[in-house]
């Protein structure tokens, strides 16, 4: 497992730009991440500007305060010319495996098209959690200034994204409603002792006190299991093992995001494997040690939703 750790940690330093997967709308405080696909302009009259109308609504969104948003550069990167060419045609059922990828909670595309004598700008936000749609649309006459009417867009986006982050971005499910649906799942079963041990690296050096390791047992002793480890006198019964790691992301003003990837396994003394997992989180903070530490503690918990029901008798 630490060649796969090592392998993927090299895959998501150099995806370490792309910006954050955050866990709130931006109601609740946190910028929300935001990817700009090319317009669709297919019509010869207006056949340049979708990758224009892309590359200033992403500048206007750059300016506001609740919007971090995915440069082009590293769209390329992550997704591909031959992915970034679908432009206006990306749809909601396709919007989560892009938003997986990019770590944008919110796709913007759309079109550029004439209509008699008007050029007429659409765009379609997608909740790449939630697949909620919404529109925008500027027009103006077909000598207006794309700059101007692009800005306006951006504009209505930008609201759009404010007001309607709560429909966009999946509902945070807090630790106590974690806690009640894992006891819930295995309240039929006997709860085995377990161990847990879980390696942890950010940007390649040892860390002390790993939160992944931390937050998976809090919430397995918490829902009733006997935690053990090597100065127990009890043996574990299952063991957990696994790596985690995390590396920065992206700095926008005072906020600072970080990505983690935690993998575990669960194995019985005798041997036989009873799950193998992983989880990717991102979260976002004023220091890069307590944005790593709670992305880590974030992939965590979810695993520990999916893993607990897997150990128990």
């Amino acid at each position: 497992m630490k060649t796969r750790c090592y392998s993927l940690l090299a895959l998501l330093l150099a995806m370490g730009s792309l910006v954050p997967t955050v866990r709130s709308a931006p109601a609740g405080g946190q910028p929300l991440t935001v990817a700009i696909f090319d317009f669709e302009s297919k019509d010869e009259a207006v056949r340049d500007l979708g990758p224009k109308v892309a590359v200033l609504i992403n500048a206007s969104l750059s300016a506001e305060a609740q919007i971090i948003t995915v440069e082009r550069a590293e769209l390329e990167k992550t997704l591909g010319e031959q992915e970034l060419g679908l432009s206006g045609t990306v749809a909601p059922d396709t919007a989560a495996k892009v938003g997986h990828l990019t770590g944008a909670k919110v796709l913007i595309t759309g079109r550029v098209f004439k209509a008699d004598k008007e050029l007429v700008l659409v765009a379609k936000i997608i909740g790449t959690e939630t697949s909620r749609v919404y529109g925008e649309l500027v027009k103006g006459p077909a000598t207006a200034s794309i700059t101007e009417l692009s800005a306006a867009l951006a504009k209505k986006i930008a609201t759009t994204i404010s007001e309607k982050g709560d429909t966009l971005v999946a509902k945070v499910e807090s630790h106590e409603d974690r806690l009640a649906k894992i006891k819930k799942s295995i309240k039929a079963g006997k709860l085995p002792a377990v161990s847990v041990k879980i390696g942890e690296r950010h940007f390649g050096q040892p860390v002390i006190d790993p939160a992944a390791e931390t937050e998976l047992g809090l919430i397995l002793k918490e829902c009733g299991f006997t935690l053990v480890d090597d100065k127990s006198p009890q043996k574990a019964e299952v063991e957990i093992t696994g790596d985690a790691f995390s590396a920065f992301g992206l700095r926008k003003g005072n906020l600072i995001s970080c990505k983690a990837r935690v993998e575990l396994k669960a194995q019985k003394r005798t041997g036989e494997i009873l799950a193998v997992d992983r989880q990717t989180s991102v979260a976002v903070d004023i220091t890069e040690q307590t944005a790593a530490k709670t992305a880590l503690q974030q992939a965590a918990a979810e695993l520990a939703e999916r893993l607990a029901p897997k150990i128990v008798k």
